[in-house]
Order: C-alpha cells, then sequence, then structure tokens
C-alpha cells in the first residue's frame, strides 16, 4: 500500500518530529489532544486523542529520574528511548499487560512520555472493536461516538487500558515509528487546541512520585484516577 493511501486512511495528518525534540515535560504537553491511531491487520482504525500523559526523564538529567525505564542506561529492553524521537516503546506488565510511551528529545538523551489516557473516536465499527479488545460488552458502542461517559472511561480511561483497546503489544508495536506515513501505529493531530493542562504529581509509582509531571486536558471525562486530579 502506498503513503498517501496509508496517510488517507487515518485522520489529520501525521505529526512533525520536531514538536518531539525536546524535554520529556515539554513533549508531554504538545502530546496532549493529538490522535493515536492503529490500523489492524483487516485494515480497520482505530483512534483515541490523547488526554493525559506522564514525562519520564532520561539518564543524562541532573538529578536523574530513577523512576524512568532508562535510568540504569541502554539494555536490550530499553534501547528505543535511546534512539530517534517518535517512536513507541511498548512493555509489559504483570505479564499479561501492556503501556506504552512517545519517545522524544535528540537519539541517545531517552526521554519519553507515557500515554495515559485516551478518549475514545470513531465509528461504531471501530469502536465495537475496542470494545471487543477489552472484553467488554458492544452495546454501549454500537451507535458510535460521542460515548457516554461510563463506556469511554471503561475503554480507554488507564495506560494498559488504551493499550488493550488499540491491540497494542510488544512483539507487534515496540519500536515502531510514530511518525512514518507507512506506519500501522500513528501519531497525528487534527487541528484540535487544547487549553492549559492541569499539571499534578506522577501516580502509580514510589520513586520521584511527587515529581509534577503528569499532563492532563483539564475537565476530560477519560483521565485516569480523577479522585487525585488536583493540580
Amino acid at each position: 500500500m502506498s503513503s498517501s493511501a496509508d496517510s488517507s486512511s487515518f485522520p489529520g495528518r501525521i505529526v512533525r518530529r520536531a514538536l518531539l525534540l525536546d524535554a520529556p515535560e515539554r513533549a508531554a504537553t504538545r502530546l496532549l489532544g493529538m490522535i493515536l491511531a492503529r490500523r489492524a491487520e483487516d485494515g480497520t482504525i482505530q483512534t483515541g486523542r490523547i488526554v493525559e500523559v506522564e514525562a519520564y526523564l532520561g539518564p543524562h538529567n541532573t538529578p536523574p529520574d530513577p523512576a524512568a525505564h532508562s535510568f540504569r542506561g541502554p539494555t536490550g529492553r530499553n534501547r528505543v528511548l535511546f534512539g530517534p524521537a517518535g517512536h513507541a516503546y511498548v512493555y509489559s506488565i504483570y505479564g499479561r499487560y501492556f503501556c506504552m510511551n512517545v519517545s522524544c528529545e535528540p537519539e541517545g538523551r531517552a526521554g519519553c512520555v507515557l500515554l495515559r489516557a485516551l478518549e475514545p473516536l470513531g465509528t461504531a465499527e471501530s469502536l465495537a472493536r475496542m470494545a471487543t479488545h477489552r472484553g467488554l460488552n458492544i452495546e454501549p458502542y454500537a451507535n458510535g461516538y460521542p460515548l457516554a461517559d461510563q463506556a469511554a472511561r471503561a475503554l480507554t480511561s488507564g495506560p494498559s487500558r488504551l493499550c488493550q483497546a488499540l491491540g497494542l503489544t510488544r512483539a507487534a508495536h515496540n519500536g515502531l515509528d510514530l511518525l512514518d506515513p507507512d506506519s500501522p501505529l500513528q501519531l497525528r493531530e487534527d487541528g484540535f487546541t487544547p487549553a492549559e493542562p492541569l499539571v499534578t504529581p506522577r501516580i502509580g509509582i514510589r520513586q520521584a512520585a511527587d515529581w509534577p509531571l503528569r499532563f492532563a486536558l483539564r475537565g476530560q471525562r477519560c483521565v485516569s484516577g480523577p479522585a487525585r486530579l488536583r493540580g
């Protein structure tokens, strides 16, 4: 399939790499409002708008970020983080779920941004496919976007949920260039302009948990952990 045919099946336009050649805390705020889109093997497209992220700093920072996977330097597991900006770093947790980061900064510096939540977008068919991936009853998704709040949160609120909904795995998606028009997994922008984000400490970690590196769209229904969304 040609690059033009690939690109036309995704919403908006592909993100410029220059936007991610920056420190993680700045790249993180730029990712808010962008669209993560995946083309499945059968050609169907699943999409979601990024509404919550966390920045993780590379080992060149002072002090280094002890919560980052790159903290002890490059390994076979994390080598994607030390490569070019705009690539997917997908890793497993608890032996059965996956989370996804986007690499940023110039090659070798290993900054990244964890995607924590998406606002699910798309047709009834694509939303039902995402619900099937999540093991949910597809009836609430049968009429397409917009979804009721509870259904939207159940689908893609949380880093593992969003990977499950889009069918993302380490084996299939780790290392993909998200800014390549031929990639089955892409970062896109469609003109959406988010307001100034809410900034909070990161959640779900033990080390450097007080660092204010979590960013979310204010009032967004799909942000994870809403009871702690203060900043």
